[in-house]
Formats: C-alpha cells, sequence, structure tokens
C-alpha cells in the first residue's frame, strides 16, 4: 500500500470511490458531481490536493483537502472501498492531509459529514477533530452535512 498524490489515471477511481459510499447512504448532489467530475479544476487547480491509496496498481481510496480563504483546509470526498475497509486506509488518508496541512503551515482543517458515518466521525475524533460550534457552522452545500468538526494545527 502506498499513498500518492494525485494522478490523473485515478480521476475515475476519485468519482466512483466516493459515488460508492454517497450512493450507499445517502443521495449523489450537485456539489457532489461539480468537484468529482472534475477534481483536477475543482481541487487541484485551485490549490488543493487529493491522495490516493494505492495497491498493486489499483487506487482502493482517496481524501482531498479544498483550500479555504483562512489558510486552511476542507477535508472531503475521502472514501476506501467497501472490499478494503479494515485495513487502516483511512488513518493513512487522514495522517497524510494533517502532515501535508502542517507543511504547508495551515492553522486548520474543516470538516463535514453526516451523523450515519459513525466510523467515519470516531475516526476524525480520534485524530482530535472537534464538533464545532452551531454559530461557528457556515451554510452546507450538502443536504446530508449535519456534523461539522476541526482540527486546530
Amino acid at each position: 500500500m502506498q499513498i500518492i498524490d494525485f494522478d490523473p489515471r485515478f480521476a475515475e477511481a476519485f468519482r466512483t470511490l466516493n459515488e460508492a459510499w454517497i450512493t450507499r447512504f445517502f443521495a449523489v448532489e450537485a456539489k457532489d458531481r461539480e468537484i468529482l467530475g472534475d477534481p483536477q479544476g475543482r481541487i487541484i487547480d485551485r490549490g488543493g490536493y487529493v491522495f490516493f491509496v494505492v495497491e498493486s496498481g489499483v487506487a482502493v481510496g482517496c481524501v482531498s483537502l479544498i483550500p479555504m480563504a483562512d489558510g486552511g483546509f476542507e477535508i472531503a470526498k475521502m472514501a476506501v472501498d467497501e472490499a478494503s475497509h479494515g485495513r487502516g486506509y483511512a488513518k493513512a488518508l487522514m495522517g497524510a492531509c494533517i502532515d501535508r496541512a502542517r507543511s504547508l503551515g495551515s492553522p486548520r482543517l474543516y470538516l463535514e459529514s453526516g451523523s450515519p458515518l459513525t466510523p467515519a466521525i470516531t475516526l476524525y475524533k480520534s485524530f482530535g477533530f472537534r464538533d464545532l460550534e452551531p454559530e461557528r457552522r457556515p451554510n452546507s452545500p450538502y443536504a446530508r452535512a449535519d456534523v461539522w468538526m476541526e482540527l486546530l494545527l
């Protein structure tokens, strides 16, 4: 297993990995389609990052860091192929996000999630993410978002 930075060869995997978990729990929304359909233009070209977990030449997991106005990054579109759950890939992806953000001097990481995603929320908390106070929660483009968290770096 290796973690690599964005490689256009895996852009389709970025879309399909994310659509798999989204449709399992929710519905694909307009913002999903926008980002998943063009990770190069919507994330990379705007100063963000996409990481992939690659095993035997196949992308089995991914996550993105989307730049925010305050110099922080939003962690978004984390997905691991269901057959690869339990191997520590989500933990490795989260570590890559934190390491990259710290190396860039980012003040914080932010994320939105949905309460049915208990394993993901447990992972975020294990890395020190904390719930945002209601008055600090921005409007989300996702109907499914009912969890807002941040990690101060």
